[in-house]
């Protein structure tokens, strides 16, 4: 199961480095986003550091979401996802491939950029250590719950939009956490311990329940 699943995985990399642009589009974007706020409401510290945390969360939200739509829509258009759906591996292990392959790619740079980010902002070093922790927690849970929507609307004329409606209120709770996470560990990581503890938690949910909701609506599109 486990070279079933380092298959799929290393064959959507290898796709996704063939089209580097659609990899690069979302990390520009995010680095855009970050970057604009600063201009248009000055150089204050005290004021970027207390927008900061928010508009780094919201800028990695809607990354995120802009590499959703094509999650599964290349796979659907050449018919390689109805061979994965008529394969004896289990579906979940499939799907999960695809979104750990997702993450890599729109959440995993967006962690490391983070300190980058935090300089911009003038965040403290504290805060830019459980930015960082938050990222590398909440993202995931962003690209399994987008994951679903995607499986839900592939295929639909649309379906952007649609997607957009379905995930979002899923995505208020880690946003809040994880811009929350940031804002009190300016002090020290002891004070964003809870919220990162919710966060922790939020990821084994996801990670438990997502593939299977994700599958079950994968095999509803097809069909």
């Amino acid at each position: 199961m486990f070279t079933v699943f380092w298959s799929v995985l290393h064959r959507d990399l290898l796709l996704a480095m063939r089209r580097r642009t659609d990899v690069l589009t979302t990390l520009f974007f995010f680095v855009i986003v970050v970057s604009l706020f600063p201009l248009g409401v000055g150089t204050e510290r005290a004021v970027l550091r207390v927008l900061g945390p928010g508009v780094v969360w919201v800028a990695a939200l809607l990354a995120s979401m802009l590499a959703l739509e094509r999650l599964f829509a290349a796979d659907y258009e050449d018919g390689t996802l109805e061979q994965l759906l008529l394969t004896d591996q289990p579906l979940v292990l499939l799907t999960l491939a695809k979104v750990t392959a997702h993450w890599l790619l729109t959440g995993l740079p967006l962690v490391l950029i983070a300190p980058l980010v935090g300089m911009q902002y003038h965040l403290t070093d504290s805060s830019v250590a459980v930015m960082m922790l938050s990222l590398l927690l909440g993202t995931p849970v962003l690209s399994l719950i987008g994951a679903i929507g995607a499986a839900l609307t592939l295929g639909l004329r649309g379906g952007g939009i649609l997607l957009a409606l379905l995930i979002l209120p899923l995505y208020i709770p880690v946003l809040v956490y994880g811009a929350g996470a940031v804002t009190v560990g300016a002090a020290s990581l002891g004070e964003a311990q809870p919220y990162l503890t919710l966060l922790a938690a939020f990821l084994v949910a996801a990670l438990a329940l997502a593939p299977l909701a994700c599958a079950a609506a994968l095999r509803i599109s097809i069909e």
